[in-house]
């Protein structure tokens, strides 16, 4: 049960609510915690601002690979509702069915490039507490991506590493859309909704 109830959409500020539209495209929906952040308006548009700056692409790193990041960034830290929402995500970005199937297995799939793979373990030991990133991590990473798509990936895992404190900590409901992404290709893990009801 959510630890604070989100605002229904005629409760919000009209200038923010027109703002945080933005969400259904990526997502079909405005996440609970978006609408739990607009009860501080100020504290929603900084995050969605940051969101849209985050989720922009200029190199290398697609829309639907930044999905699967923030799915493992979620994966690693626990976040069930990040999970679905990021899991989600990539399905809406074009992430196929055995991208989507692997994601969390993604070091043994043939459906990830070594570029992606070497990411995606960037991913998990940045968001691993302690942190794990090492030498070795970096000169993998640096052998497949140059500075400016790490900044990219490190900000996705910085602003998951965000939605995760967020939503695990206020028990943010899910939504219907994400749990049929989650019950669909989160089965082989040990995916459930959880706290997040």
């Amino acid at each position: 049960m959510a630890l604070v109830k989100p605002l229904d959409e005629n409760e919000i500020e009209t200038e923010l609510c027109e703002f945080i539209q933005f969400f259904k495209g990526p997502l079909g929906v405005i996440p609970n915690s978006v609408r739990t952040m607009s009860r501080r308006p100020k504290v929603a548009k900084a995050f969605t601002e940051l969101n849209i700056a985050v989720m922009e692409c200029h190199g290398s790193v697609t829309p639907e690979f930044k999905r699967i990041i923030g799915y493992i960034t979620s994966f690693v830290s626990g976040c069930r509702y990040c999970q679905a929402h990021t899991i989600l995500g990539s399905q809406r970005f074009g992430a196929d069915e055995d991208r989507l199937q692997d994601a969390w297995n993604y070091e043994n799939s043939d459906h990830f490039t070594d570029a992606e793979k070497a990411a995606l373990k960037y991913a998990h030991a940045a968001a691993s507490i302690p942190n794990t990133v090492d030498d070795d991590i970096a000169a993998e990473l640096h052998k497949y991506w140059d500075d400016d798509d790490i900044v990219e990936i490190t900000a996705v895992i910085a602003l998951f590493g965000y939605l995760n404190r967020w939503n695990d900590s206020m028990g943010s409901a899910l939504e219907d859309l994400p749990i049929d992404a989650g019950n669909k290709y989160l089965d082989k893990t040990d995916w459930e909704i959880g706290k997040h009801k």
